[in-house]
């Protein structure tokens, strides 16, 4: 008979390795999903993996990676911080739109004004924001106790009936003869994100960049960063460590919302070009994907940001050349939470048989 049991001490150099068997898996079984509805799994992965680094027309899906990564490694920065101190902000998706709506208010407010100093107050305000809607559940849980996982998830819902109700209402373009959507802020200069289109690159990539060292030298480095990592990985400690729980839960909240909000706003005034009824597409739960499959660590989170980033784009290839559905695309990415989160139980637990009858 096998049971598990719990290690002594987790393995360190095990959880370095399960995202690796986690990503071998995702693919195994992936493929097997795609045969099961009449694809050639060979096919499906080699397009998802293959096709935009390498393929015939790399050269325009190369620059999509940087485009996609972006968001999901501002926001999975922002999560990570708080999962590493047992703060659980599932609802990353809301403070994202939010911080959309909140930035491009404040850039069209000030239409057609030509100063670059429309787009720092724009990028403040999808901060502001971003950590404003992720203090809601910070409030809640230090004031009545509530868990945090699931105002944070229900406040997305409310987020995009916001979003809609900005988009046919305050923020709808009054020169878009009725259709519903913003005026298009890349047209808009002085609100305009991008650096290099052609390159993929936008002033979210330079901020993520950023953030990536910060966050690195912030959990390396500073008492803020040990506190983190301590009332994460033994709170009964933290709190004999003169840690303050109040203190860490605001901070994270904050400092995730703010992340994603202002990934929000780069994506709003770049990529997406517009407030839109549809014009969140799931970054903020892709991005708990991300931090998990890069261990909650800054340099893991931006390598594991272009992994995802791969199937985003694999993965429309996939649907228009092999006619696989985006059902299919998003399980594969769902599989990958999964096998990540399944390996990690044996990075404190491990397999021992024993005797039938034998305690």
């Amino acid at each position: 008979m096998i049971r598990l049991e719990r290690r002594a001490v987790p393995a360190a150099k095990l959880s370095y390795v399960t995202p690796v068997i986690a990503v071998v898996l995702t693919m195994v079984f992936g493929g097997a999903l795609f045969a099961a509805l009449g694809k050639d799994p060979i096919a499906a992965i080699r397009t998802i993996f293959y096709e935009p680094l390498f393929g015939e027309f790399s050269f325009y899906y190369r620059p999509q990676l940087l485009v996609k990564a972006t968001p999901l490694l501002l926001i999975a920065l922002g999560l990570a911080m708080g999962f590493r101190a047992g703060i659980w902000n599932i609802g990353a998706e809301g403070q994202y739109i939010v911080g959309a709506i909140c930035g491009a208010a404040v850039a069209l407010a000030f239409y057609p004004l030509d100063s670059r100093i429309v787009f720092v107050l724009a990028v403040l305000a999808g901060m502001v924001g971003g950590a404003l809607w992720a203090m809601i559940p910070a409030f809640l849980k230090l004031r009545f106790g509530t868990n945090e996982i699931l105002v944070s998830l229900m406040l997305v819902y409310v987020a995009e009936n916001l979003l809609a109700a900005m988009a046919l209402g305050p923020l709808k373009n009054p020169e878009g003869l009725g259709f519903p959507g913003s005026r298009n802020l890349t047209q808009y200069e002085a609100a305009n994100s991008w650096i290099a289109q052609d390159l993929g690159l936008h002033w979210g990539g330079v901020a993520a960049a950023v953030a990536v060292v910060v966050i690195f030298v912030l959990m390396g480095w500073h008492v803020l960063g040990f506190q983190i990592r301590v009332s994460g990985e033994s709170p009964r400690a933290a709190r004999f460590a003169g840690v303050r729980p109040q203190v860490l839960v605001v901070f994270c909240m904050a400092a995730s919302g703010m992340l994603a909000g202002v990934a929000g706003y780069f994506e709003v005034s770049g990529p997406s070009g517009q407030i839109s009824i549809d014009f969140n597409s799931g970054y903020g739960f892709t991005a708990i994907i991300v931090a998990f499959l890069g261990r909650l660590h800054p340099i893991g989170i931006l390598l594991a940001s272009f992994l995802m980033a791969l199937t985003y784009i694999g993965g429309e290839i996939a649907q228009n050349q092999l006619g696989l559905p985006a059902a299919a695309i998003q399980a594969f990415q769902g599989m990958l939470l999964f096998f990540i989160l399944g390996l990690d139980v044996f990075t404190n637990y491990r397999l021992k048989l024993i005797q039938r009858g034998v305690a």
